[in-house]
């Protein structure tokens, strides 16, 4: 059967293509920290935009440590950053969840957030059949005198944070000017095989719902 949809392709990606893609569609307009794996998306020949993946994050090492999972064996699904499209984003991430399953066997476990502040609630992922584990712990973030918003991970009381294995200067928390409390983000979770969702199964949670959602505001 023919389909009017364009050609779609999902392929590794550099960088530098993935920070395109985020930059211009992606509300965080921030790539994330650490060891990335990019995945470009074309639509017809055109470049439309990236999934990427990261390990050893916050979110992984968080979630780690509350279950007793191999942190090695989890990837976080950290950006689905995409212009105007008309293929499924269902299809895009099972297309590259396939591709990095491939690439690398040893790992059992995706992780993924969605953000109520960005009033997501993480619909993708329930048609996905992605396992919903609940809430993410509290957090806060931090506005300097200029207005610029800072993330809790971003700024550290000694004045410096270790990235890509290196020390780099950030701000501390006695330079801001105000604290917000952030909401906490819905926990997502997609077994990699059989075991992995047996191990996890007990975790699952009902799907929110939107007017859980807006009851919760």
């Amino acid at each position: 059967m023919n389909s009017s949809r364009p050609e779609l392709k999902v392929d590794w990606c550099s960088y530098e293509a993935a920070k395109y893609a985020v930059m211009h569609w992606h509300y965080s307009k921030a790539m994330p920290v650490g060891k990335t794996v990019r995945m470009g998306i074309w639509e017809g020949g055109q470049f439309i935009g990236a999934v990427i993946f990261t390990s050893g994050s916050a979110g992984v090492g968080n979630f780690g440590r509350g279950s007793g999972i191999d942190t090695l064996e989890v990837a976080e699904l950290a950006r689905v950053a995409l212009s105007v499209h008309e293929c499924p984003v269902t299809q895009i991430l099972r297309i590259s969840i396939e591709k990095l399953r491939r690439a690398q066997p040893g790992l059992r476990l995706l992780l993924s957030y969605a953000d109520p502040e960005q009033g997501h609630l993480g619909v993708v992922y329930q048609a996905g059949n992605w396992i919903y584990t609940g809430v993410s712990a509290p957090d806060v973030a931090y506005y300097d005198a200029q207005g610029k918003r800072w993330h809790s991970r971003s700024i550290s009381e000694s004045g410096y944070k270790k990235r890509l294995g290196r020390l780099t200067r950030c701000p501390k928390p006695q330079d801001m000017v105000r604290m917000v409390d952030l909401p906490q983000k819905h926990r997502y979770l997609y077994p990699l095989d059989k075991a992995m969702r047996r191990q996890i199964d007990p975790m699952r949670q009902p799907y929110p719902k939107r007017e859980q959602a807006d009851e919760a505001k």
